[in-house]
């Protein structure tokens, strides 16, 4: 029996500093959690975006399903804004995956619009247009504001010089990976004196996913505080609404929540991107880039 005791003694004293040992970890843990509030945010959405299964399309793809005709293939021949705002979905998509931040505004306060977008880390993220983008900035000395970028890689300059950060055949592109992602499929369409590529639906579930997510942060889910919207939810509104692709995410609402949803959408525009951008737990950079679509 004195054995027994003295076994049941060791296996305590093991279970209780096994105990201390994992308090001591989730206090540490804590206290680097709340040292760092917006890092830890921006690592949930990057965590989100690498494990949830309805997550794997990209800002730029979700906003070209959202205006891509589903039999045609293609986006309205009338949607002018679409290419800018493709262009604004790259910048939103560097600095949540840790790739560029806006610099520091020190003791002199800029505007948003002033401040200069920054590389913040030289890894590639795999997807060869953000790539591509993301070496642009990092090459780049000095480096330009978030309105800047959005043009230069729009093609969008007078100097000739500037004309090698333009991104070309960005939609074609964008299509492409989502025919490897089995969402879309390659056509072609004859135009009467051409023939053009054309990539209509196919994964018809996909795109009502995307749909529902706008819908659904808008009216089940809406947030009275935008600093409480997941933060490619909140991006995704402002970025379908500067590409002219918003409507048709509310194409299938009833004229009562359509009316709730545009609503809201107004109060989300009427915020002031300079005031929001300085608020605990704000994403800089997805304010700076709605700023630059409504200036």
């Amino acid at each position: 029996e004195r054995k027994k005791f003295c076994s049941y003694v060791k296996m305590a004293t093991a279970h209780s500093g096994t105990l201390v040992q994992r308090h001591r970890g989730g206090a540490a843990a804590a206290a680097a959690a709340a040292g760092s509030d917006n890092d830890a945010a921006t690592a949930v959405d990057e965590e989100k975006y690498d494990d949830d299964k309805e997550a794997k399309l990209t800002l730029l793809e979700e906003i070209l399903l959202l205006g891509l005709k589903d039999q045609e293939g293609y986006t309205s021949f009338w949607n002018d804004c679409i290419s800018s705002g493709l262009r604004g979905c790259i910048m939103v998509e560097l600095s949540l995956r840790k790739r560029v931040e806006l610099e520091k505004t020190g003791q002199r306060r800029k505007s948003i619009l002033n401040r200069k977008v920054i590389s913040k880390s030289a890894s590639a993220t795999g997807d060869t247009l953000i790539d591509e983008a993301q070496k642009h900035i990092k090459e780049t000395q000095p480096t330009d504001t978030v309105g800047n970028w959005i043009e230069l890689f729009c093609g969008e300059t007078w100097n000739p010089y500037n004309l090698r950060y333009q991104l070309h055949n960005v939609r074609e592109r964008l299509a492409k990976n989502l025919v490897e992602k089995g969402v879309l499929t390659t056509s072609k369409q004859n135009f009467w004196l051409f023939d053009m590529t054309t990539h209509p639906l196919v994964d018809q579930t996909i795109k009502q996913r995307v749909v529902k997510k706008v819908q659904d942060s808008l009216l089940s889910r809406w947030q009275n505080d935008p600093h409480r919207m997941d933060r490619r939810q909140l991006a995704l509104i402002f970025l379908a609404h500067a590409s002219d692709v918003l409507e048709n995410a509310f194409a299938p609402l009833s004229d009562e929540d359509y009316e709730v949803a545009t609503r809201r959408v107004r109060e989300l525009l009427d915020l002031d991107p300079e005031v929001e951008a300085l608020k605990p737990n704000a994403h800089e950079m997805t304010w700076a880039v709605a700023a630059a679509f409504t200036k």
